[in-house]
């Protein structure tokens, strides 16, 4: 297969299930030029330099054939208020420091270890519910609910409006690949599912305004940073788009991850069962063997050599985080899941500047998810070896992940 047409494989529905040879074909060469002219990066090495050089822009303004849904502009769809910026993870400095700094100074860890007690009696009920049956979808009937749930009651958002922003929340989840894989139609929808969930975010800041709670939309609201400047209402709502979209989507796919992983290898999902205070080794080790976020997309700011290879100036750059985790000059064994890994230091949560803000949350819903599952589903197994996925390529998961049980304990 010619290497300049590898990561186009990569983004056909049909390799969705396992990337992972189409990835070591392109470690081959650590930056590979695409015929689309995006440069396409795979060893650990590469990734891992090219994610902290300050030459390497975040900002999709730079490179107009990379605009996400969280980052395209609103202004060419009818909106009831001003245009919605890009959210902070698609910005540089020093406007991404200054919006993540607002962000974090509310996402604490008193904040996020709150939710832990809710979070378990959440867990337990989600299972409850599944008693009496024989099979059970993890997606539809605990991966989803649960971290939807979680961040509905983080922010403050009604979980009854649920179905309105998950239509809108996966179309633009989706759209984290590349635009060039997407038709003018997908774009228009992409661009209206953004402008739609803006004004319910939107109506959602004015009613913690009225109505200020112990949520996390209200303590930002109530820090100030509006009325001090540091803030403008619009980038408010480009905050809270993300924080919903984000605080759901990629924890659905760790989960379904994790337990297709386990599944596939029942000796850990016993010892797991067994010793359940190794989880959060677990929990590491899927963020590198099975990582809800396969890639990212980067532009270049300067002309940067790497591996031997001149990147220009200004061209559609992709960081291959799940490539990087299976490059063997890192790790041992990389396609084998080993939750005992030692130094076992992924991008799983990205790093530099964009490191996941809400990472602690996150691996604090699969670690006590992960536990709940193998302790109380009796002889879980798969009922179908491929399970259908999603439909992006860059936020990587089961669509569903139907598993037979004798019972739920």
């Amino acid at each position: 297969m010619n290497s300049g047409s590898l990561f186009a494989e990569v983004l056909k529905q049909e390799n969705r299930h396992n990337p992972y040879p189409l990835y070591a074909q392109l470690r081959k060469t650590p930056v590979s030029r695409q015929d689309d002219g995006t440069y396409v990066v795979s060893t650990y090495a590469a990734v891992r330099s090219l994610l902290y050089d300050p030459r390497v822009s975040s900002d999709e303004q730079n490179n107009l054939r990379f605009k996400s849904g969280l980052g395209i502009s609103t202004s060419d769809t009818p909106l009831r208020q001003p245009e919605i910026p890009p959210a902070f993870i698609f910005l540089d400095p020093p406007d991404h420091d200054r919006l993540r700094a607002i962000v974090m100074n509310q996402f604490t860890p008193q904040r996020i270890q709150a939710i832990r007690p809710p979070l378990e009696e959440l867990v337990k009920d989600l299972l409850d519910k599944c008693r009496e049956c024989q099979q059970i979808d993890i997606v539809d009937q605990f991966a989803y609910p649960l971290p939807v749930t979680v961040i509905c009651k983080l922010l403050g958002v009604p979980l009854e409006d649920e179905q309105y922003f998950q239509e809108r929340s996966t179309i633009l989840a989706n759209s984290l690949d590349p635009e060039q894989h997407y038709s003018q139609e997908d774009v228009c929808r992409v661009k209206q599912a953004r402008a739609q969930l803006g004004e319910y975010m939107h109506k959602q800041l004015d009613n913690c305004r009225q109505h200020p709670g112990n949520d996390l939309l209200s303590a930002m609201i109530a820090n100030g940073d509006l009325e001090a400047g540091r803030i403008n209402e619009q980038e408010m709502i480009a905050i809270s788009m993300l924080l919903l979209v984000a605080g759901h989507e990629t924890t659905v796919n760790l989960i379904t991850n994790g337990m297709l992983t386990l599944l596939r290898y029942p000796q850990h999902l016993d010892r797991l069962r067994q010793n359940p205070e190794l989880a959060p080794k677990y929990v590491q080790e899927l963020l590198r063997f099975e990582p809800p976020v396969q890639f990212r997309t980067r532009t270049t700011l300067a002309d940067i050599e790497i591996g031997g290879t001149i990147i220009p100036q200004g061209v559609p750059l992709v960081l291959l985080f799940a490539s990087a985790h299976r490059d063997p000059t890192q790790f041992e064994a990389p396609d084998q899941f080993n939750p005992d890994r030692h130094n076992n230091q992924h991008f799983g949560f990205g790093g530099s500047l964009h490191l996941c803000v809400g990472a602690p949350l996150a691996r604090m819903e699969a670690e006590v998810a992960l536990t709940a599952l193998v302790q109380r589903l009796q002889s879980p197994r798969l009922a179908e070896n491929m399970p259908e996925y999603r439909q992006g390529a860059s936020l990587r998961g089961p669509r569903h992940l139907y598993v037979k049980v004798e019972g739920v304990a």
